[in-house]
């Protein structure tokens, strides 16, 4: 006959949080959780409205790029030229609250701070980065970023895209096809 094993639970409160699985919040500091905190009711309050109808009707709204840079999210992890320079773990907040209500801006945001305002930040000279960045920060200036080809999907070597600097209109003409 097998022996009869008895366990016993110890009597301890439910400490589990399902919505902060890893007790983040614990480890926000005062200014993340209050930058986040502005930031979300700016999503729920302003931004959710808009996105229902504009997907409804595939619109994007220019103005709430302008709205987010008003905001200090546009490439806020920057130093000078009008960014917030927050932490990382902020903007990372920031990205989470736009998520939460729409894909599109989220991205929209991320590319603009992330990939053109870090891209500047990080390689173009000091004529270029007096030039463009303020005006990515505040929105009034929407970056893009492209890579992904026909014949090469997203592998950086092989783009075939080219641009060419008109010197006359002083501008660049860039000759070649992306897809996404």
């Amino acid at each position: 006959m097998a022996a009869r094993v008895q366990i016993r639970f110890l009597k301890c409160p439910n400490t589990f949080k399902w919505e902060d699985p890893f007790d983040l919040e614990s480890q926000l500091t005062q200014d993340e959780i209050m930058i986040r905190d502005q930031f979300r009711n700016y999503c729920q309050e302003r931004l959710m409205p808009r996105v229902i109808e504009a997907n409804r009707k595939e619109h994007f709204h220019k103005e709430i790029i302008k709205e987010i840079g008003s905001l200090g999210a546009l490439g806020c992890t920057l130093k000078g030229y009008g960014a917030s320079n927050v932490s990382s773990v902020a903007y990372g907040l920031l990205a989470k609250e736009i998520e939460s209500v729409d894909s599109s801006y989220r991205s929209s945001m991320s590319v603009q701070s992330s990939l053109v305002a870090g891209g500047i930040y990080a390689y173009g000279d000091q004529t270029q980065k007096e030039r463009f960045l303020p005006k990515i920060i505040t929105g009034d200036l929407i970056g893009c970023f492209g890579l992904t080809e026909p014949n090469h999907g997203s592998d950086v070597a092989g783009i075939q895209t080219r641009a060419v600097y008109d010197s006359n209109k002083k501008v660049y003409k860039l000759n070649g096809s992306k897809t996404w």
